[in-house]
């Protein structure tokens, strides 16, 4: 028997497979330049149905592809109630899709998402999403060798022509925008804003550590309303915002968070977090013994010279006005001076959706360059 006709698809069931299941992008693509292996301590809080509030709304299954006693493969297939309430459609999700460079393990992996959605009535996949929209989302197709970053998946130039393969079709890119805050070219605020902060209507202020849930969940409520009408969205429960509020913590630089109050309202936010990914280098994705001592020394000593733009808007009353493109650009000049005080010397800007045409012009006209794409697909199921 070939080594092919050996390949199967077992369920995640043990503690032992859950390791073999978050370990496995390490091993297949350790030493891309691209790559970083996620921490295992964030990964397992993630995929714990106990831990993770996504659970609380959702369903998942994961796969792993053996050959042998060798994991060549793994995936997810996921529903989440929410998504159907708002889509109204009968759409499955799948993610965590990494393999080796073989048509049959990805035929296989596929397969087996699709037929775990396909026997709970979904009539569509969509992905990969690692869980949600609000988690990583896409397939990398281009910025192979850029930096790793925060939240943001990688997969190796076959991945993509691999799942075309099992007759999945684009249905969105999404684009990571990278600010060079030092080479950019500076701006020169605009008169509404100049008139606006004249008249003591709009204040731009960091973030306050002392009062940080407030703040933090007055950015988090101008996000759902920014996006609330954007593709894919699906605003996260009380739960989870608790738990984000309480994960970004240890992240936080207050330096890097602002707010634009408008007529004492906060209607405005940019959140930016230092890159993990760049801290976790050489790590191998695990804090023990002594990973969680050079982490706190990269991010709180050190330094690290990138990050990444979380979250980003205004108020959708004021999206399309001048007003609206004027708090987005100071709080864009804010990121600019003070990541250049904290000598991070680039920010990326992401995700952006393809179709987002004002988001994207503004990201350009600051000087950032689209430098990676994502890729949603999606295939009927028979």
């Amino acid at each position: 028997m070939s080594d092919k006709a050996s390949c199967r698809i077992l369920p995640v069931r043990s503690r032992r497979d859950l390791t073999t299941f978050i370990r496995l992008p390490g091993r297949l693509y350790g030493g891309r330049p691209g790559f970083t292996p996620a921490l295992e301590i964030e990964r397992r809080e993630t995929l714990h149905r106990g831990k993770n509030p996504y659970f609380q709304h959702a369903e998942a299954e994961l796969f792993l592809a053996w050959r042998g006693d060798r994991a060549v493969g793994r995936i997810s297939a996921q529903i989440d109630r929410l998504a159907l309430e708002r889509e109204r459609d009968a759409t499955g999700h799948f993610g965590f899709l990494d393999a080796i460079d073989d048509p049959e393990v990805f035929a296989l992996l596929t397969r087996a998402a699709e037929e775990w959605l396909a026997s709970r009535a979904m009539s569509r996949a969509l992905g990969p999403l690692s869980f949600s929209t609000n988690e990583e989302c896409g397939l990398m197709v281009e910025g192979f060798d850029e930096r790793p970053m925060l939240m943001m998946s990688y997969h190796p130039p076959y991945a993509a022509a691999r799942l075309v393969e099992q007759g999945y079709l684009k249905c969105k890119d999404l684009i990571a925008y990278d600010y060079d805050v030092f080479e950019a070219p500076p701006f020169k605020p605009p008169k509404v804003i100049e008139r606006a902060l004249a008249s003591g209507r709009l204040k731009l202020r960091p973030l306050d550590m002392k009062r940080y849930d407030d703040d933090i969940r007055a950015a988090l409520d101008v996000y759902l309303d920014a996006w609330s009408e954007n593709w894919g969205h699906v605003p996260p429960t009380h739960a989870e915002t608790n738990h984000a509020v309480k994960t970004m913590k240890p992240l936080v630089r207050p330096e890097l968070v602002w707010l634009a109050e408008l007529d004492g309202q906060v209607s405005g936010m940019i959140v930016c977090l230092p890159n993990l990914a760049e801290a976790a280098a050489g790590l191998n994705g695990r804090l023990l013994p002594f990973g969680w001592a050079r982490l706190l020394w990269r991010l709180k000593v050190s330094g690290v010279k990138s990050s990444r733009v979380m979250l980003f808007g205004v108020l959708r009353r004021y999206q399309g006005r001048a007003l609206g493109a004027a708090m987005s650009l100071m709080l864009l000049q804010q990121l600019r001076s003070h990541g250049r005080e904290l000598r991070i010397g680039h920010a990326e800007l992401s995700w952006v959706l393809e179709d987002n045409v004002a988001m994207r012009r503004l990201a350009e006209s600051i000087g950032s360059r689209a430098y990676k794409l994502y890729r949603i697909y999606e295939k009927a199921l028979a």
